[in-house]
């Protein structure tokens, strides 16, 4: 899921908005810093993130089409981007594009739902049938796991950025939204498991580590499972607790229909 991520962010990513500095021989190396200017949109103020290069600001186009409204994709099969500027004149879509939260709350997604993916495309859903009904599944999750020890003796863990990486394959149009709630989930899991896991402890001390995210050259080294079993994440803390703990949650769609959240695990 993520090599994929990579491919469209290397194009998505590096298309810059500004003018181009370049000419036969053009040899000088040229330095980028991040920009304090104030960026306006139709008067309101806007948190974009722009570089300062020769003394001209540089936003990525993906950026600036998010905050806009136009949608910019990358099509594999052909190797270019597309940018479309005509979808988001549809007010009904834009009405619809939902704003996931960043907290770490809960989303639940609806039939017709607008998701803004990361690639300036919105992903519509179609069917949710699965979310609270997963085969797989004794049934709807609870709520997130209580205090079972003292949790002030573990260290803050900042939440990441909510992300939502959009594919388009012959296999079908799949999108893969960031879940912090679940990822929260994963979290408390653990800290409960080391509240009875003495070999965590040294002197007082925690040993383990915690990230909520894992990198991409990790992958294939990466456990993944669905539905929901905290048995998957207590029996790695009562292996190995004295590690560093990597943990992800995405929901996956598949064909603009809710198909699971996939749990991810890497221990260092």
């Amino acid at each position: 899921m993520k090599n994929r991520a990579k491919e469209i962010a290397m194009v998505a990513s590096g298309i810059m908005l500004g003018a181009t500095i370049a000419g036969p021989t053009a040899s000088a190396v040229l330095t980028a810093q991040q920009s304090n200017q104030k960026i306006f949109i139709d008067g309101q103020q806007v948190q974009i993130e722009a570089y300062s290069i020769n003394g001209s600001n540089y936003c990525k186009l993906r950026d600036i089409g998010k905050t806009i409204g136009f949608n910019i994709s990358y099509d594999p099969l052909t190797n270019s981007v597309q940018v479309n500027t005509k979808e988001p004149c549809n007010d009904e879509t834009i009405t619809k594009i939902v704003k996931l939260p960043t907290d770490g709350s809960k989303y639940t997604p609806k039939v017709g739902d607008m998701i803004l993916c990361d690639d300036g495309t919105s992903y519509e859903i179609k069917d949710v049938s699965r979310f609270e009904n997963n085969v797989f599944a004794l049934g709807p999750l609870p709520d997130l796991p209580e205090p079972t020890c003292d949790w002030s003796k573990y260290p803050a863990v900042e939440l990441p950025k909510v992300e939502s990486k959009h594919y388009i394959s012959k296999h079908g149009d799949d999108l893969y939204v960031r879940n912090l709630y679940e990822t929260r989930r994963m979290l408390y899991t653990i800290y409960n498991a080391l509240g009875t896991e003495p070999d965590a402890w040294h002197d007082g001390k925690l040993l383990t580590k915690f990230s909520l995210t894992i990198p991409a050259e990790y992958e294939p080294y990466t456990g993944v499972f669905w539905p929901w079993r905290s048995s998957e994440v207590e029996k790695h803390v009562h292996n190995i607790p004295n590690v560093h703990f990597q943990i992800e949650a995405w929901d996956y769609y598949h064909n603009h229909n809710f198909l699971q959240t996939q749990y991810y695990i890497f221990i260092d």
